[in-house]
């Protein structure tokens, strides 16, 4: 039984597509997936996995996390930190220890500024945070500190 998020992902894959100028038999090859497979998902009649939407979303050179948060996968964020975790995330050149340290202490700075997202987090991402706000050369805004 296809949920509406199902239908409502399916909606924004082919508005995607379209916007790339891509059949939907292009985009399958690309993405790694049957045609009928992808035609079944954008008419909402198929819920993808995480998997196969991050194939997808590699094909159409879109963010993962916008068609996981589409297909019910993942809550809702605003934009910009969607794009901005997607691009961590999506990062070949570090690894994955270095992509989770890194979403710490982007998280400790947005908490600092008063975008404190409303999920919870190690509490290791305000120590990660600290330490490097703390004497780091050129400091928070600019300012030159001794401290480190």
């Amino acid at each position: 039984m296809a949920s509406l998020n199902v239908g409502n992902l399916g909606e924004y894959l082919r508005e995607q597509r379209r916007t790339a100028q891509l059949s939907l038999r292009q985009l399958a090859e690309a993405a790694g997936v049957s045609n009928p497979y992808l035609s079944q998902i954008e008419r909402g009649l198929r819920k993808p996995s995480a998997e196969v939407l991050q194939q997808v979303a590699k094909a159409l050179r879109i963010s993962a996390e916008t068609l996981y948060v589409r297909a019910g996968i993942l809550e809702e964020r605003e934009p910009d930190e969607l794009e901005t975790r997607a691009a961590v995330l999506a990062d070949p050149s570090i690894n994955e220890r270095q992509k989770q340290v890194l979403l710490q202490i982007y998280d400790s700075f947005r908490k600092e500024n008063g975008f404190d997202a409303d999920r919870e987090r190690d509490d290791t991402a305000g120590a990660a945070g600290d330490g490097l706000r703390k004497g780091a050369p050129g400091g928070v805004d600019g300012q030159k500190t001794d401290q480190f």
